[in-house]
């Protein structure tokens, strides 16, 4: 069973002190969060190289370590499923997952015959991937394109990853699109962005512990959210330590609100902009 939250890896990157990342993410664990994020992307590999150094000393083992891969083909994601491992300083992937599904083509490229697909159910068969599963921040229609593409293929997901916050109720709703997709076929509900990477907060519209109390409040497995510093993930650890499913009446005001702020995507930069797409950035990822 994973934690109600998990430890986002983009911050851990960015954390000027190294040591500093180590302690957060050993905190983390030490204080009952065993689900943690990454990607073979993230700050140049400094990411998964840091939570390599944290899961040391026996913490491997008391986590349950997701990662992402950009490759479509199968050559780029076999060598970026090895990189990950490496810089993990780890056997095994409990989590892997396709990173940025964000075109249209993104799904047709993973299950094309030399697609990444291929590399990832090689990786698995041996036995340095347990789970597999996909994220995106585009869409709705992406993710449900990603599904249908799999279903055709005979494969199913075991997660699927995407951004739900106050704002998404309002604008192109993963919400309200993929959750209930999800939830019929049983497979794991993965949030993201409970803050919006922090626009849900700069509108001024609801408190850090609303945000995250908002998300734990959908079916969701886990809600990762990003902890660049020990007060940030102190704060984490007090919402899922003071959740308790939101009534009816509490999660209307909310939605009452956000909904003015929300209605056109304009703290949703993720949807409406490039701003968080690496992979359009940086296609030699892909």
């Amino acid at each position: 069973m994973v934690s109600l939250i998990g430890v986002g890896g983009y911050h851990l990157g960015r954390q000027a002190d190294e040591q500093e990342a180590v302690r957060i993410v050993r905190t983390a664990v030490d204080s009952g969060i065993n689900f943690l994020d990454n990607c073979w992307d993230y700050n140049g590999g400094a990411s998964e190289l840091r939570m390599g150094k944290a899961l040391r000393d026996g913490y491997r083992q008391k986590a349950f370590l997701m990662t992402k891969i950009d490759g479509r083909s199968e050559e780029s994601a076999a060598r970026q499923i090895d990189e990950s491992l490496r810089r993990l300083q780890t056997d095994w992937i409990d989590l892997m997952q396709f990173h940025e599904v964000i075109r249209m083509t993104d799904p047709e490229r993973v299950f094309a015959r030399d697609g990444a697909l291929k590399a990832v159910l090689t990786a698995q068969r041996a036995g340095k991937i347990r789970y597999v599963g996909f994220t995106g921040h585009k869409s709705p229609a992406i993710h449900l394109n990603m599904l249908e593409t799999a279903r055709a293929q005979g494969f199913r997901f075991d997660a699927v990853q995407m951004p739900l916050n106050v704002m998404d109720a309002h604008y192109d709703s993963f919400e309200q699109q993929v959750v209930p997709v999800l939830v019929e076929q049983d497979m794991g509900v993965l949030g993201m962005k409970p803050m919006g990477d922090p626009f849900v907060l700069v509108s001024g519209t609801v408190t850090a512990v609303e945000c995250l109390h908002y998300a734990m409040n959908l079916p969701t497995s886990v809600v990762i959210t990003g902890c660049d510093s020990l007060p940030v993930l102190e704060q984490a650890l007090h919402a899922a330590r003071s959740f308790h499913p939101l009534s009816e009446g509490a999660i209307a005001a909310l939605l009452k609100r956000t909904a003015h702020a929300g209605h056109d995507g304009k703290y949703e930069l993720y949807k409406t902009t490039h701003h968080f797409d690496g992979t359009y950035q940086n296609p030699q990822w892909l």
